[in-house]
């Protein structure tokens, strides 16, 4: 132990992470690490967070003011994961407690998962597998038609980083792009996308198929709502890999049983979005059982090598702390710290959120 730390650095990381990723806190930290498959529970959580000076956190810790009152040691809250809803960013600020996330890394994958998730709705992947698997199948039939994707007219709500890379893959497959964002690309992006700007009420009534990207906010909590739904051409299919909340999906699960929406895809629920303390508690059932869904649990970053990179980088931003330096992906400015870089970032990420 050297002088400048006599006490240790005592690190609580919530879920399973990657052996190399203790290995690297390990060298100069106490740790804590749950590498069970599953949550702690809130008691469990606030238990060990009253002697941690970091916390390494995924998309199911709740990170409140409750949490925060138990963990008089805290520095940093480390985010494995690209928002931080989950996470009272006010009330860490007022506690001097950095806040931590990886931007980059989950984007290719998480595009990756939203083009798969289309076309495993448009082309009917689960219905044709369960063909062949009950043993229906006897070769060729005229059966189970998709609309394809070539010159389909796709929206993508939220041209954030994830909503660019869905409209770089889409180019691919020859469809027309519309999007909104509360911040229009440059007219140079847009040419480089082929991407074309138009409000939200538009996007909807002109697209066959759109993809939701935006993060949850008061503005787009139920964006997609009975109203929206309604204003969907019949049998357009919706793909959400952005926020469970920003749809509705009891009107979701109506809309599939009245024949009017033609298919959902989801990676995101609403009962993940802790932040919403009005969330259900699990996945509509009317919405289960329908046959014209195709769901994911949350698997938008899940890379083995995307996943090791995301835990190093958070770890990191432990270990910055730790040094006393300023996390290199701070969404939050701690005032007696040199905050230059930080704020920047923190102020691009608030107008992004904000704007949505």
């Amino acid at each position: 132990m050297n002088s400048i730390h006599p006490q240790p650095f005592r690190v609580v990381i919530t879920h399973r992470v990657l052996a190399d990723v203790l290995a690297l806190l390990g060298q100069s930290c106490e740790v804590s690490a749950n590498q069970t498959p599953n949550s702690l529970t809130r008691t469990e959580l606030l238990s060990r967070c009253r002697n941690a000076d970091a916390l390494m956190v995924f998309m199911p810790d709740h990170i409140d003011a409750e949490l925060l009152q138990h963990s008089p040691r805290l520095r940093i809250v480390a985010g494995a994961l690209k928002g931080y809803d989950n996470i009272d960013l006010d009330a860490c600020t007022a506690r001097g407690i950095w806040v931590s996330y990886v931007e980059d890394l989950l984007t290719g994958p998480t595009a990756d998962l939203a083009v798969g998730l289309l076309i495993a709705l448009d082309r009917h992947f689960l219905a044709g597998d369960s063909v062949v698997r009950s043993g229906q199948h006897r070769g060729w039939r005229p059966e189970l038609y998709g609309g394809g994707l070539a010159g389909r007219q796709v929206g993508i709500v939220g041209m954030g980083a994830v909503g660019r890379a869905v409209a770089d893959r889409l180019r691919a497959f020859d469809t027309r792009l519309l999007y909104t964002d509360p911040k229009p690309l440059s007219v140079a992006d847009e040419k480089k996308l082929s991407v074309r700007a138009v409000p939200f009420e538009n996007l909807v009534a002109d697209s066959t198929a759109v993809v939701l990207t935006a993060p949850l906010t008061d503005h787009t909590r139920h964006l997609i709502g009975p109203a929206a739904l309604a204003r969907l051409p019949q049998g357009a299919l919706l793909v959400n890999v952005g926020r469970g909340s920003v749809v509705d999906e009891d009107a979701v699960a109506r809309s599939l049983v009245a024949g009017h929406l033609g298919g959902y895809a989801a990676d995101v629920f609403a009962f993940e979005d802790c932040s919403d303390r009005d969330r259900p508690r699990d996945i509509p059932a009317e919405l289960l059982a329908h046959d014209r869904t195709v769901f994911t649990p949350h698997l938008g970053s899940a890379v083995r090598e995307v996943r090791r990179l995301i835990e190093l980088a958070a770890a990191r931003s432990i270990l910055d702390v730790r040094d006393g330096k300023r996390p290199s992906m701070a969404a939050n400015v701690i005032a007696a710290s040199d905050t230059g870089d930080a704020d920047h970032q923190a102020q691009r990420s608030k107008h992004f959120i904000e704007g949505l």
